[in-house]
């Protein structure tokens, strides 16, 4: 071998109710290191409770996806669709599965997942994110708008045209 550790493939499915332990798991871990970032411990991530997660998972216009390497879940990602907009929320990566391309391919998912009725994603993330920026210009989001949370963080809001069914990435 050379040395580097073998993951199993990465699987992306729907989550349901009884995944939202392992999804607020990850969301914790992933959003410590965004929290730290901004020196900001009470950002809406890690203020989400375990109810109100597993709540968002049923929740009438709520498309969620979720990465598994084996059993393991290691990341999940909310679209929340009203009317003709969907926001894509909560994109998590386990932390020690950063750079492994599950951010992607969970984002390539809830955008595929959205109803033919939505021609407009949008998201918003912490202005000095750089991995986050960079990951959704590959997307296709630019940025919209700027504003600071109640936390003090800046925040960006970026957007892009949904793609036509059959043609989703």
């Amino acid at each position: 071998m050379n040395g580097r550790t073998r993951f199993p493939p990465v699987e992306i499915g729907t989550p349901g109710p009884g995944h939202a332990g392992e999804m607020w798991t990850v969301q914790r871990a992933a959003y410590v290191g965004e929290a730290q970032r901004y020196r900001a411990p009470d950002i809406p991530p890690l203020r989400e409770t375990l109810d109100a997660l597993r709540a968002d998972l049923t929740a009438p216009g709520v498309v969620a996806r979720a990465a598994w390497e084996g059993p393991r879940l290691v990341g999940s990602v909310r679209g929340r669709v009203s009317g003709t907009a969907m926001e894509v929320a909560r994109l998590t990566v386990a932390p020690d599965r950063h750079g492994h391309g599950i951010g992607r391919a969970l984002l390539a998912a809830v955008h595929a997942a959205a109803p033919p009725s939505v021609t407009l994603c949008w998201l918003v993330t912490g202005a000095r994110s750089d991995d986050n920026l960079r990951l959704y210009a590959a997307a296709g989001y630019r940025v919209t708008g700027t504003a600071t949370d109640a936390a003090g963080v800046d925040l960006v809001r970026l957007e892009r045209a949904a793609v036509p069914v059959g043609g989703r990435s």
